[in-house]
């Protein structure tokens, strides 16, 4: 059979196009940049307030190598049937220019936790106890997760990536902020400021940490692990 000549050559061009469109390639760039800050400085921070059992804040920078800066929560020696109660063992500030939501918390542990953990806005009260603190959320119980994952159990208003305050009511910065002064002990931001937190108008939040021991326990000796809380945020 004969091939039109014209027609193999439009062939031929046909598939040189698309060979030369499929091996085609770019290249472009984009500059990035970000710091590696101290966690009480960070976009989410963590500040102090309680002292543990050595008069020391609850919260504190966890050993003194400057490559690996991380806090731990110091909650101090625990017998049988003993428990304990630390209403500000530390606090979250958001400093994003948009709110974010805590939905859940939960511990990673070898051990049993014993603890309870809650998400509450008044200081100096105990959030177990709801005629005291209406505001509080229990969400983690030993070792079970009370709020679940799929909900939100506390908005954190808006902030002003400032890690020198926080604000009570963010619609009224210039009235409402609360220093977070630091630390030189515990090398953290903490707050003594007795002001409410309120969901969704302040860019705050205080955790309740406590621990009960029951009369029989899985060992004696060190229990320790990690507070796991999970935050999320719709942009527009």
């Amino acid at each position: 059979m004969k091939v039109n000549k014209k027609w193999l050559i439009l062939a031929v061009f046909f598939i040189v196009i698309n060979m030369a469109i499929a091996t085609q390639y770019a290249l472009t760039k984009v500059d990035y940049e970000y710091y590696i800050v101290h966690p009480s400085n960070a976009h989410i921070r963590y500040i102090g307030s309680d002292n543990s059992s050595d008069g020391i804040r609850v919260l504190r920078v966890a050993g003194n190598n400057n490559s690996s800066i991380r806090v731990k929560i110091v909650i101090g020696n625990f017998t049988t049937n003993q428990s304990g109660y630390y209403s500000a063992a530390f606090g979250i500030v958001n400093e994003e220019k948009f709110p974010v939501r805590i939905t859940h918390i939960n511990v990673s542990s070898s051990n049993c936790t014993y603890m309870k953990i809650w998400l509450h806005g008044d200081r100096d009260a105990n959030a177990a106890d709801n005629t005291s603190d209406n505001s509080s959320v229990l969400m983690w119980n030993n070792n079970t997760l009370v709020n679940a994952s799929n909900t939100t159990a506390w908005i954190l208003a808006a902030g002003d990536n400032n890690p020198n305050n926080m604000c009570y009511n963010v619609s009224d910065r210039t009235n409402c902020s609360i220093n977070t002064t630091w630390d030189e002990i515990a090398h953290v931001r903490y707050s003594l400021n007795n002001t409410n937190a309120v969901s969704n108008v302040s860019d705050f939040v205080w955790v309740q940490v406590g621990i009960e021991i029951p009369y029989i326990v899985d060992r004696i000796g060190l229990h320790a692990g990690t507070i796991w809380i999970h935050l999320e945020s719709d942009q527009h």
